[in-house]
């Protein structure tokens, strides 16, 4: 089986490095590898971990033109339920994960960032956010119940109605993301920040961490996502539009 997901430690932390080139396309093998690797990494009893991507795209999102080609609607449920999956194994991590945006990260990989504990990016003309309006979907109650605890329910909604991406310098000014860095420093910054947390009395900070972080498992939970109301809107003629426009602008 071939290897997405790369496993890289330092220390008592582990990296996993997000790596189906060239724009790391979330597609059902590589989300089940991030799913299994963090279970693993956990099992392992690492005590923090970096989530990594690039170079110069963190994640793109979703696969669309795999999803596209799947042939009927239980494929396409079971692709969209394995990312859901990896979604929810970051949110209930029992350990800190900081996330190394190293690039873009819009849609799906904006959701991955979101599940983490704190986000570095890279400085410059990258872009983070939820822009399934764009595309023709409606992000689930849950996702975007992620995007208003870190950025407010008035933001929140300007972003996710326009489906608008932030540039970097915007996604820190919201707080979208907590630090910004030269590319190449990006991990080495997320990796710094778990260190300094991992200076803290180990019990209480994990038990803190929990209670805060409880939200985030409780609006990924199936109820909250109604992935059966997703699919069924993915066949509407105005999403089919927007996502065959999306292929299209990637074929160029």
């Amino acid at each position: 089986m071939t290897t997405l997901i790369k496993r890289i430690d330092h220390g008592d932390i582990r990296e996993l490095r997000l790596d189906r080139a060239p724009v790391n396309a979330l597609d059902p093998m590589l989300c089940a590898q991030l799913a299994e690797t963090i279970r693993q990494a956990v099992a392992d009893g690492v005590d923090g971990i970096v989530l990594s991507g690039g170079p110069k795209v963190f994640s793109a999102g979703l696969d669309v033109p795999f999803l596209l080609t799947l042939p009927d609607r239980n494929a396409l449920k079971a692709a969209w339920e394995q990312f859901f999956l990896a979604a929810r194994e970051l949110a209930a991590c029992p350990v800190p994960v900081a996330a190394a945006l190293n690039g873009h990260a819009p849609a799906g990989g904006c959701v991955l960032a979101l599940c983490c504990d704190y986000r570095v990016m890279a400085d410059g003309p990258y872009r983070i956010g939820l822009n399934e309006t764009r595309v023709g979907l409606v992000a689930p109650v849950g996702i975007q119940h992620l995007m208003r605890r870190v950025v407010g329910a008035h933001r929140a909604e300007r972003l996710l109605v326009s489906g608008e991406m932030l540039e970097a310098q915007q996604a820190l000014a919201i707080g979208l993301v907590d630090e910004l860095t030269d590319i190449d420093s990006v991990p080495a910054r997320a990796l710094a920040w778990l260190e300094e947390l991992l200076q803290l009395p180990r019990k209480p900070v994990l038990a803190t961490r929990a209670i805060a972080r409880a939200d985030i498992v409780e609006a990924l939970r199936p109820e909250n996502i109604e992935l059966d109301r997703f699919i069924d809107a993915w066949n509407d003629p105005d999403t089919q539009a927007g996502l065959q426009a999306l292929v299209a602008k990637l074929g160029k």
